[in-house]
């Protein structure tokens, strides 16, 4: 279009380029996923291979973006020196997205085998979020998404007790309105003999992924003794992202520049 009369068009287009030295949150989220998990039939509350699933496509995406420094289930971080398409929002947004649904559609069968994939699995990008200029908020932002995956499971794992048990599904929810966690803890234990604390972590915790720096050998000397590398490698872990505890451990992935 260069050097013609048409190029004027250009001057209509949205300049939707990030600002610099903030992280970059990048949000996947289900649309009409409920639906898409009811025609696959996924165990209630929780489907453990759909889960995994959905972890070995954020392990894929840290890595093929080396930029994405973490992921907390489908939210993923870009760090702060990214410039990765220019920082465009839509790029980031559009192939996000798009990556990770490629992954989701080619890796099902190695989840679900005996299953047939019935429909495309309905993905869009939540949002992107530029306004994090320090790691403290990040760290802030991912905690209150923990937060949220406690409270959900808390409630999803009441509501589908309930339900299996034989109340309707407004029943359940007339049961559960207006308790706190410690009343769902003790219908849990008093009803189902279920201690919610002993769950698993996957499910109360949510999926942390993240380039972990690992010890190997990779090879032996002339003695037989091993000789060792620290490498990268992405892994998925379930952790308390809440507290520092972590974060002391692992501080060169929120590491500001």
């Amino acid at each position: 279009m260069a050097n013609s009369k048409y190029e004027y068009v250009k001057k209509f287009e949205v300049d939707d380029k990030l600002p610099p030295h903030n992280w970059i949150v990048l949000r996947i989220d289900g649309c009409h996923f409920h639906r898409f998990s009811a025609d696959h039939m996924f165990e209630k509350p929780n489907d453990e291979n759909a889960l995994n699933l959905m972890n070995i496509c954020a392990v894929t995406m840290l890595e093929h973006f080396p930029d994405i420094v973490f992921a907390y289930g489908v939210t993923f971080i870009l760090k702060e020196t990214t410039e990765f398409y220019q920082r465009r929002a839509s790029k980031i947004l559009s192939l996000g997205v798009s990556y990770f649904t490629s992954v989701y559609v080619m890796k099902w069968k190695d989840f679900f085998p005996h299953k047939e994939l019935r429909e495309p699995p309905p993905f869009d990008g939540l949002k992107v979020i530029c306004c994090y200029p320090r790691a403290k908020i990040v760290r802030d932002y991912l905690a209150w998404r923990q937060v949220d995956c406690h409270i959900n499971n808390q409630y999803n794992t009441c509501f589908w007790m309930l339900v299996k048990s034989g109340k309707t599904e407004r029943e359940a929810q007339e049961s559960l309105k207006g308790t706190l966690a410690k009343d769902k803890n003790e219908l849990l234990f008093q009803q189902f003999s279920v201690n919610y604390d002993k769950l698993p972590a996957m499910f109360r915790k949510g999926s942390c992924v993240y380039v972990d720096k690992v010890e190997e050998t990779v090879k032996l000397d002339d003695s037989g003794n091993p000789v060792k590398r620290v490498r990268k490698k992405v892994t998925v872990g379930h952790f308390d992202i809440i507290g520092p505890k972590f974060w002391n451990e692992h501080p060169y992935i929120l590491e500001e520049e």
